[in-house]
């Protein structure tokens, strides 16, 4: 059994190995039902790969998780992320489509300017994007728009349209992304009931003072979310960012602990986190428009 890692490095190569025609070196939409049959495999790709698996017909991991896709199941995959189970020795018949394409064909257009933006590229396999039927239908005639411009000769107007296209694309997955945030708000309620409970338990004690400060990607660590998506979560619950909310949460910690006169602002600093007391003087002061000294001596006389 291998369990190699296998780096695919171009379009073409992944194209080859599905045994389907290359009609563009750079951008390649694949009808995976028509590809050869394929053995599992741990692999990353050097290009953006977009898959929509029409069956729950397999499992793979991506990410830490292991993931059985649904029908209509969208998973976006930027260069470098790994992806796939080890060789089982058993031969699969994938279904569903992919589109893959590489960074130099978005490269100098709006898309390559504006591809961080998507970051749904850098999410876990669970959280991904599960389509509607109506919203499958949408997905695919995008597909269908690429690769009838495959089809047509090059031209100087080609690499823009193709650009667009795809581009296209992915807007319609930040609007079904969008639609996914609001109709799993019970669940992502949950997630920021959980990550209040994980502020207070952190700040409880001398944890801050040990670890230091709680970064955005560790707090979405222990959620069991991806950065990006534990981002974008928040922003769209609270209408702060994860790091406004963790720094909200600190002030408020903060202010509660200057209305005890046996903590000195140095103490009080290290316990929350801070490696040091000007940083969190810096930190407060921008937050409430005055520094912890002279909150201390407003409230005293209150």
């Amino acid at each position: 059994m291998k369990t190699s890692l296998l780096n695919i490095e171009t379009v073409t190569e992944y194209d080859d190995m599905l045994g389907v025609e290359t009609l563009h070196p750079l951008v390649s939409v694949i009808d995976l039902s028509q590809a050869k049959p394929m053995h599992h495999m741990r692999h990353t790709f050097s290009f953006y790969v977009i898959f929509l698996k029409d069956e729950k017909n397999c499992d793979l991991i991506y990410g830490r998780q292991r993931y059985d896709y649904q029908k209509g199941s969208v998973v976006c995959l930027a260069p470098g992320q790994v992806i796939g189970i080890e060789d089982t020795g058993e031969t699969f018949q994938p279904q569903g489509y992919a589109l893959c394409f590489h960074p130099d064909l978005i490269r100098g257009t709006n898309l390559g300017r504006t591809i961080k933006e998507y970051t749904f590229f850098s999410y876990e396999v669970n959280e991904a994007l599960h389509l509607s039927e109506r919203e499958r239908h949408t997905f695919i005639d995008c597909l269908q728009n690429i690769q009838e411009e495959l089809q047509h000769s090059v031209d100087r107007m080609s690499k823009r349209l193709i650009a667009n296209h795809i581009e296209l694309l992915l807007n319609y997955c930040l609007r079904f992304y969008e639609r996914q945030f609001i109709t799993r708000q019970d669940a992502h309620r949950d997630i920021l009931t959980r990550f209040e409970t994980f502020l207070d338990q952190y700040f409880t004690g001398d944890n801050a003072a040990q670890k230091g400060l709680p970064s955005v990607k560790h707090c979405a660590s222990e959620l069991c979310l991806s950065t990006n998506y534990f981002g974008d979560l928040i922003k769209k619950e609270t209408g702060r960012t994860a790091l406004e909310y963790i720094q909200d949460k600190i002030i408020s910690i903060a202010k509660e602990q200057l209305l005890l006169p046996s903590e000195s602002i140095s103490q009080i600093a290290y316990q929350l986190g801070f490696q040091y007391p000007q940083h969190f003087t810096r930190v407060f002061k921008k937050a409430t428009g005055m520094t912890p000294n002279e909150y201390r001596s407003k409230t005293e006389y209150k």
